[in-house]
């Protein structure tokens, strides 16, 4: 089968409170080989501090971004600019995987270059919200995957013979969909796997509804739009660029009804605010 390493790329900033959950989710894979690069953006040293809560292991490797608060795009970069692995996958310093995310990507990557996955929605204690893009395992076009994927894409594995990409670190928020069209320039198609295998947790309500979240969110996803229209991405996919410019315009429409909704049903997801919008849209 040859080397199948999978990099897994965890940016750390103030993370002391989430990070050890996250890290137990990647030495618990039932697929051992993989390097877990998790890179201090705050100073932190995350080895001492994994180690002093029991976590130790060689396939730990820890960076220093060499800032406090540079971001995670930029410490993200680093550890992508340094890779030898053939796969690289993305999680977040409060997320976890499923035992088997990696095992399930790599057997999906022989036969496509980016493996997406459905997603368990949490909040911070780790209690189930809800799913998002559960159902059957499918070969999706790029145009085709945020009408899937409505939530975020960190889920993401990938073959970085066959695509590669970097973040864009003056991008304020949407980052990951613009490091996922990056993908796109060679990968015209991924493998999704509709079986729940990331725990995303969802900031709170309160937090989402902070003044001017809605706005920033509506300024990055303008941004990526008028990208999009003006052939900012080439894609592999010729249909890609409209079919996720047609999702950005609907979910602009959803962040503009979403504070709405917040204020009337507390604790509402922006999923459930989006996700009827895309049923009568037809996908």
């Amino acid at each position: 089968m040859g080397n199948q390493t999978v990099a897994v790329i965890t940016p750390a900033f103030r993370a002391q409170d989430t990070i050890a959950a996250t890290v137990r989710s990647v030495l618990s894979q039932t697929h051992a080989d993989f390097e877990h690069h998790i890179i201090s953006d705050d100073g932190v040293d995350y080895g001492k501090f994994l180690a002093d809560n029991g976590l130790s292991d060689p396939r730990l490797r820890f960076h220093s971004s060499g800032k406090v608060g540079g971001g995670s795009t930029r410490a993200r970069n680093m550890v992508l600019d340094l890779l030898a692995t053939p796969y690289a996958a993305l999680l977040d310093a409060d997320d976890r995987f499923k035992p088997r995310k990696l095992e399930l990507a790599v057997v999906a990557l022989e036969h496509q270059p980016v493996v997406a996955t459905s997603l368990d929605v949490m909040r911070p204690d780790f209690t189930s919200l809800r799913t998002v893009g559960q159902g059957p395992d499918r070969v999706l076009k790029a145009s085709g995957h945020k009408w899937v994927s409505l939530s975020m894409d960190t889920m993401v594995v990938w073959d970085r013979r066959r695509a590669d990409s970097r973040y864009d670190p003056d991008l304020p928020n949407m980052t990951d969909l613009d490091f996922l069209m990056g993908l796109y320039r060679t990968a015209a198609t991924e493998m999704y796997l509709g079986t729940p295998l990331h725990d995303y947790v969802k900031i709170s309500s309160s937090m989402s509804n902070a003044s001017g979240f809605t706005e920033r969110m509506i300024h990055s996803k303008t941004l990526l739009l008028a990208r999009l229209e003006s052939g900012f991405y080439p894609m592999a996919d010729p249909a890609a660029a409209e079919g996720i410019a047609q999702f950005l315009r609907l979910s602009l429409e959803a962040e503009k009804l979403y504070p709405q909704v917040l204020a009337e049903k507390p604790g509402a997801l922006f999923e459930d605010t989006i996700e009827p919008m895309i049923r009568a849209a037809g996908h």
